[in-house]
């Protein structure tokens, strides 16, 4: 399956070590050599990159790692594809507009039998993972139809549907709308808070202590750097 690596701070800043060792994993260090992506995402503002070779490979990431972009919530995802074409349009994050947001999702997991009705958003590659994340947006798009609803309301609502999704199989996922960063496990997903800064990964990418791992079936929310209640 994938890996996920997210950041949400309190100021703008980068990855730095942390997005070194994980692109590694992208090829050289693991085995997801299928694609690579980051979102750097700041209030309204966000710059997404994606590759469909991998980290290891692509001039792209070397790139990023040398320029040392900044931002508030910064998303990435390293493939090994189960579902859908070793493609650009199936690399992670994906990115929708939703309530005068953007929103920027990566999964890690394999979702079987999930085949969800159409809704306001529609998937542009074959992936279950991006499937899952119209989904998820379509439905909120339902329940909240004018504005983004308080933070409880939407955190329980996003409970919800990520629990009905799950049942199809593996659905650990990171998910921003530039302020706070969702992150919801399914079955392994791992978060350590430092200094203002909130790191999210499937796997730790350093061996400091404090990483914490989530509850199956557990969300949280992030912002400022900090877990929210």
């Amino acid at each position: 399956m994938c890996q996920l690596l997210g950041l949400n701070s309190s100021v703008p800043a980068g990855l730095g070590p942390f997005f070194d060792v994980f692109a590694e994993r992208g090829g050289r260090t693991d085995e997801h050599k299928d694609g690579w992506g980051i979102a750097f995402h700041s209030g309204k503002r966000c710059r997404l990159y994606t590759d469909h070779r991998a980290a290891i490979d692509s001039p792209l990431a070397t790139r990023v790692r040398r320029q040392a972009l900044r931002a508030r919530n910064i998303l990435a995802h390293i493939r090994k594809a189960t579902q859908g074409r070793i493609a650009i349009e199936n690399v992670h994050p994906f990115a929708r507009q939703l309530w005068g947001s953007t929103w920027c999702f990566a999964h890690n997991g394999d979702l079987k039998e999930f085949a969800p009705s159409a809704g306001r958003f529609v998937p542009q590659g074959d992936t279950d993972s991006e499937a899952a994340f119209c989904h998820l947006l379509s439905r909120l798009a339902e329940r909240f139809p004018h504005a983004q609803p308080a933070p409880a309301e939407l955190r329980a609502a996003m409970t919800e549907l990520a629990a009905e999704i799950a049942s199809h199989g593996t659905f650990n996922f990171i998910l921003s709308n530039g302020e706070t960063l969702f992150a919801h496990c399914s079955t392994h997903l791992h978060y350590r808070l430092d200094a203002g800064q909130a790191i999210i990964a499937t796997e730790p990418v350093d061996t400091e202590d404090g990483w914490i791992p989530f509850a199956a079936g557990e969300l949280k929310a992030f912002g400022s750097g900090m877990l929210h209640a």
